[in-house]
């Protein structure tokens, strides 16, 4: 008699399913998206919970208890820094999930074929950005609030007041709902390219555009002219803002979110150029040709890669200019001689605003080693393919690494030139009104200055993400057999 298989119990098909419905969270990607968002709350909590630790700590100062300016001052920075934070890691969830989508191009075809809408692809899409936004969103509220309860109520020995951790504020609830938001917001928007999916792409596998097909499309192109005109406005305004009160820079700032909003969108078009000069370094050997072709034939991927380190280098090395900018007024006000005091001042103001900015550099960097993870994965078949024409194992990852040094290295420079535009924008509108002593005469037109040991800081932070970015992917890229790679 032939063996007839039992039917599979209730619960155990009901957990098969449970698992289906949320094995999307094992996917590449996923957990990198819910660091990003666990960073970015647990930034905000800890952000607003100092606010409200330093504003009570004025209040108990004798000398500054009546005033309300630097309160209000410590909650303007605390919004500004926790924008940019949000920021940053929109755009890295942005191009995380487009990776995704790219990855997922024969199954999202395979249910075109059958009748799925692109509507409705795009939708489950921007749902699982939400989910893993609202987890990291919830990880980072606990983690950040914590955090706050242990070291905050330590300050108290340091600054010689009583105040304790200031208890449960209700504002730290606001950077859960901007990141789930906002991680939602990006996953739709990555998540664009699903509406070009096509049945006939079931054939095939990860899809990026071409760059031809990417600069070739018209909304894209729009939206970053448009946003490009307002950024470089506003950018105008606060400087010309600047000549006449401090309060240019605020003006300057959203100039310099819209400036680089455009510049993301137009990365495609700007990082290609740049990545074939820096392919030139590395010599002619295959291996480096490979690495360099590689990061041009398929500019999509390659600039998500680079702009999200182009952001951490650019606002680490605004304040640093901005800084050295106010040390080099102050010096020339003086006929040469430097303030030692003022100096140190600023450097320790500009030390700890460069900490907090560098939770943005990590959030850029965590991106890059997830996208360039992906992105491995999403070539095995290339990979193998390489290996069976004749490339080692050793050649292979070599090429994989020369990849990230290729991406690294040209976000690094253009990092630095547009963090030293943006220092130099930020001091002149903050700076160009106010008078300066001893002579007490406005500036009127603040000079540029570039400072020695922060720039050495980022390179060498950049060499370090390059070398961390690139051990997961290159034992990815020879863990499979040729004959495995090539069978997928």
């Amino acid at each position: 008699m032939s063996a007839i298989a039992a039917p599979p119990a209730p619960a155990a098909s009901a957990a098969a399913a449970a698992g289906g419905r949320w094995s999307w969270l094992r996917e590449r990607g996923m957990g990198a998206t819910v660091l990003v968002s666990a960073i970015s709350v647990a930034f905000g909590v800890l952000l607003i919970s100092a606010t409200a630790y330093l504003s009570a700590a004025i209040l108990a100062t004798p000398t500054y208890g009546t005033s309300d300016t630097l309160a209000a001052i410590a909650g303007l920075l605390s919004v500004l820094l926790l924008a940019v934070a949000v920021y940053v890691a929109a755009i890295v969830t942005a191009n995380t999930f487009a990776t995704i989508v790219a990855g997922r191009t024969r199954r999202i075809a395979l249910l075109r074929l059958i009748g799925a809408s692109a509507r409705s692809q795009r939708a489950e899409i921007a749902r699982q950005g939400f989910i893993v936004g609202a987890i990291g969103a919830v990880l980072g509220w606990g983690a950040g609030t914590v955090i706050a309860m242990i070291g905050l109520p330590m300050l108290d020995r340091f600054m010689g007041v009583s105040v304790g951790y200031p208890g449960m504020q209700p504002a730290v609830f606001l950077p859960v709902v901007a990141v789930t938001l906002t991680t939602w917001a990006a996953a739709w928007a990555g998540s664009r390219r699903v509406l070009t999916v096509t049945p006939l792409q079931a054939l095939g596998g990860s899809v990026e555009q071409t760059h031809e097909t990417a600069t070739r499309q018209r909304g894209r192109n729009a939206a970053t002219i448009v946003l490009g005109a307002i950024g470089v406005l506003l950018l105008v305004g606060g400087l010309l803002l600047g000549l006449l009160t401090p309060l240019g820079v605020i003006v300057a700032f959203f100039g310099g979110l819209f400036s680089f909003t455009a510049l993301s969108l137009a990365a495609v078009v700007v990082m290609p150029p740049l990545l074939r000069l820096t392919g030139r370094l590395f010599g002619r050997s295959a291996t480096a040709r490979l690495a360099a072709e590689n990061a041009l034939r398929y500019p999509e991927r390659s600039s998500r890669m680079a702009i999200g380190v182009v952001m951490g280098v650019a606002l680490v090395t605004m304040f640093a200019v901005a800084a050295e900018s106010a040390k080099s007024l102050i010096t020339a006000s003086s006929g040469g001689e430097p303030d030692m005091y003022f100096n140190q001042m600023v450097d320790s103001f500009a030390a700890v605003m460069m900490a907090l900015v560098a939770v943005s550099a990590v959030i850029a960097g965590v991106g890059l080693v997830n996208l360039l993870t992906i992105g491995v994965v999403q070539r095995r078949r290339e990979l193998g393919l390489l290996r069976a024409l004749g490339l080692t194992s050793g050649q292979v990852r070599r090429m994989v690494l020369l990849e990230a040094t290729h991406v690294t290295l040209t976000a690094l420079v253009f990092g630095l030139l547009l963090g030293t535009a943006y220092g130099w924008i930020a001091a002149q509108s903050v700076l160009g009104s106010v008078p300066m002593p001893p002579q007490w005469m406005s500036p009127t037109l603040v000079l540029p200055a570039v400072p020695v040991v922060p720039t050495l800081i980022v390179a060498v932070a950049t060499a370090v993400l390059t070398l961390i970015a690139a051990v997961v992917p290159t034992r990815l890229a020879t863990r499979a057999t040729p004959v495995e790679a090539l069978a997928e």
